[in-house]
């Protein structure tokens, strides 16, 4: 075993990245760890880089969705089966830890997104607490995480392809609740949008739209099924945009519409977009990033919408999502979203590309 191990850590806001040396970790009764075969670089990574989230304790070991081989347990690690996870195994984890289950979010709402007390791996972890995110050689695995092999004929890159896209796109068409036959658009082309496109398809919708850019992330819409494509820098009014919508659906706007494109004013032009007695998914509004104004009235009331927020994801979407994915592979190939990998070294690299739409996924080798 290897006495020290290299890690990136975001020590702050704007900060330039730095590359640091922590002593190897060992595992804690119950725990497990991991060594990294690969992590992604997400939006959620450049809104850390921003200062974008509130209760970040930085510096950080960013990487929430990662992909590991098992190194060394302390005592049995078990999958949700009961089934014992042997050193050697490829596995993935759920990036989230500590909810309580005692809370009344957790209790009373069955809302364990909103649990004060959760805390998700590279993100709310200080680098000071240990090797808890995924741009590192070595990965801790804490005691209670819950950790998922991958299904057979599944391979790291097919799973990080999804990356933590593919859980939350899967929850956003569970929240919206499609009907075998319903017509779907999406709002956002990025890894977000693209899954939800997916699991819309695998929902049962007959049609699905995605409206983004830039052109590389809409041809990946179109190799992944979808029946059109609208560029919103081709069509710069959103009225037009609406308009768009509304002619291929015989003038009535879309059963379902999902905002995944984290622009606040996606919103009021997404409710254009949706039928009267339609629903509409806010999953992209991840930071604060203003205010917009929508007509009560003519977008909600008179619209008879249903209009859901959809934060982060649980286990159930993670564990459900993993398997559909091993199913589902040969019609999706989550694979092909990966536009580069970097080394560890590379990490600002790929954070810069990341933040420039330069690629739809930014693979972190280690």
């Amino acid at each position: 075993m290897t006495e020290t191990v290299e890690a990136i850590v975001m020590t702050g806001p704007g900060r330039p990245l730095e590359r640091r040396t922590f002593p190897a970790p060992r595992p804690r009764p119950g725990g497990a760890v991991l060594e990294t075969v690969a992590t992604e670089v997400c939006g959620t990574d450049v809104h850390l880089h921003h200062g974008r989230l509130s209760g970040v304790p930085y510096p950080i070991i960013p990487g929430h969705v990662n992909c590991g081989r098992v190194l060394e347990t302390n005592g049995p690690l078990l999958d949700v089966e009961g089934r014992r996870i042997e050193p050697g195994a490829l596995v993935t984890f759920f990036d989230v830890f500590g909810t309580c289950g005692n809370c009344w979010h957790c209790l009373v709402a069955k809302a364990a997104t909103r649990c004060p007390k959760r805390r998700v791996y590279g993100i709310t972890t200080c680098a000071d607490d240990g090797l808890l995110g995924g741009w590192a050689q070595r990965i801790e695995i804490l005691p209670g995480v819950k950790v998922l092999p991958l299904p057979e004929g599944l391979d790291p890159l097919d799973f990080m392809g999804g990356g933590c896209g593919l859980p939350t796109g899967f929850h956003a068409v569970e929240r919206a609740e499609i009907a075998i036959g319903d017509t779907v658009v999406i709002q956002g082309s990025g890894p977000v949008g693209l899954n939800a496109a997916i699991f819309a398809q695998l929902a049962g919708a007959l049609r699905v739209f995605v409206v983004g850019a830039p052109k590389a992330r809409l041809e990946a819409a179109r190799k992944l099924g979808v029946e059109d494509v609208l560029d919103i820098t081709e069509a710069a009014d959103p009225a037009e945009r609406a308009r768009w919508v509304h002619d291929r659906t015989a003038g009535r706007g879309a059963d379902i519409v999902i905002e995944a494109s984290g622009n606040p004013a996606a919103v009021p032009e997404g409710l254009e977009m949706l039928r009267d007695a339609g629903r509409y998914v806010v999953v992209g509004q991840y930071t604060d990033s203003g205010d917009v104004t929508i007509n009560p009235h003519r977008h909600i009331n008179r619209k008879h919408a249903t209009i859901l927020g959809c934060w982060g994801y649980e286990f159930t979407h993670l564990y459900r999502a993993l398997q559909l994915m091993a199913r589902a592979k040969a019609r999706f190939r989550w694979r092909d979203l990966i536009t580069r990998e970097y080394g560890l070294e590379q990490a600002s690299r790929a954070l810069e590309d990341m933040e420039r739409l330069a690629v739809i996924k930014a693979l972190i080798r280690t």
